[in-house]
């Protein structure tokens, strides 16, 4: 690991070190490193399927702008050659790698008031200054897998023998097409540019203040759903608590922020990533291309996801703590 410490000090022109990497979290996504030496600490993020290079162009643009506007985030650090991200050499893995300001803190607790009035600007400010997107948002906001696609997908699971196969078929035949029924295609005039993963765990308190993390997913989408999501995560989820939510309504819409929650289509983009997120790790968790670290923790991500799933009765009733604050 030290060799690898090196190679990152080296490609971001560090310092001479000594340089160490400690692992210290997996996401979905990838295997977050502090990386120590020379007095100072980073973050680096390894990507363990992929890059997208044009995505790390998205992340770092609107990192930057939001700076300007006092949101706070670690800095997205550029390497020797000015570029956001770096592929390791094959000697290393080969992974893609980003590098960023290690920050000290703990996780935000939603049921603070003071960080839930931050939040509400915070997203207020995101939407004002993103209005006027015009790009497609992706996919995996605005579609989600088919009847036929879950059945296909549910044969493939009880073929591989994994012990919650049967909890997957339950899910294909309840759950995914209730919910699937309201993700559709989002209005092209309330796009704006922003975060998408905009919840307790991507926001850590230090000295500073609450810190804004995990800008990766970047790029287009409906205000009004982004916003819906937020709220549905920040009061509780399915466990709806209302004063939360109405405190975090009104520090938006006191900073300006204009979307609203309309009902259950205001949660497509909840409902959308929810069950791509299943078909994702569930996929995974039956390859065998990847290794048996991947598929344990996507098996993993299966069974909690389909433990924890949006309730269309807590949305209903975060609709209803909407109107109420409009009234």
């Amino acid at each position: 690991m030290h060799d690898k410490a090196d190679l990152m000090a080296e490609t971001y022109a560090l310092g001479a070190g000594p340089w160490t990497m400690t692992p210290v979290t997996r996401g979905a996504l990838g295997q977050i490193w502090k990386l120590t030496g020379d007095g100072s600490a980073w973050a680096i993020k390894e990507l363990l399927f992929g890059c997208d290079e044009e995505q790390v162009a998205r992340e770092a643009a609107l990192r930057h702008a939001m700076a300007d506007l006092g949101i706070a985030s670690p800095r997205l650090m550029p390497n020797r050659h000015g570029a956001y991200v770096s592929q390791l050499a094959a000697s290393a893995g080969g992974s893609y790698v980003k590098l960023y300001d290690w920050i000290d803190g703990t996780e935000a607790d939603a049921s603070d008031p003071g960080i839930l009035d931050w939040f509400g600007r915070t997203m207020a400010l995101l939407h004002r200054a993103g209005e006027g997107a015009s790009e497609t948002p992706n996919a995996w906001y605005e579609q989600c897998p088919q009847d036929a696609d879950w059945k296909e997908l549910h044969g493939r699971v009880r073929r591989a023998g994994v012990p919650w196969a049967d909890a997957l078929g339950r899910f294909v035949d309840t759950a995914a097409p209730e919910l699937g029924q309201w993700v559709t295609p989002s209005d092209p005039g309330d796009l704006v540019t922003s975060h998408l993963d905009l919840q307790p765990q991507n926001v850590l308190v230090g000295p500073g203040g609450p810190v804004l993390l995990d800008w990766d997913n970047a790029g287009p989408a409906s205000a009004e759903r982004e916003f819906a999501r937020a709220v549905y995560v920040w009061s509780g989820g399915n466990r709806v608590n209302a004063d939360a939510a109405r405190r975090l309504v009104r520090a938006y819409r006191s900073a300006g922020g204009r979307a609203s929650v309309k009902g259950p289509g205001s949660f497509s983009m909840l409902f959308a990533t929810a069950l791509n997120y299943i078909q994702v790790q569930a996929e995974c968790a039956i390859d065998p291309g990847v290794t048996a670290e991947q598929r344990a923790f996507a098996s993993g991500q299966v069974v909690a996801s389909l433990r924890d799933l949006p309730d269309l009765a807590a949305v209903c009733r975060l609709t209803e703590v909407w109107e109420a604050v409009e009234r």
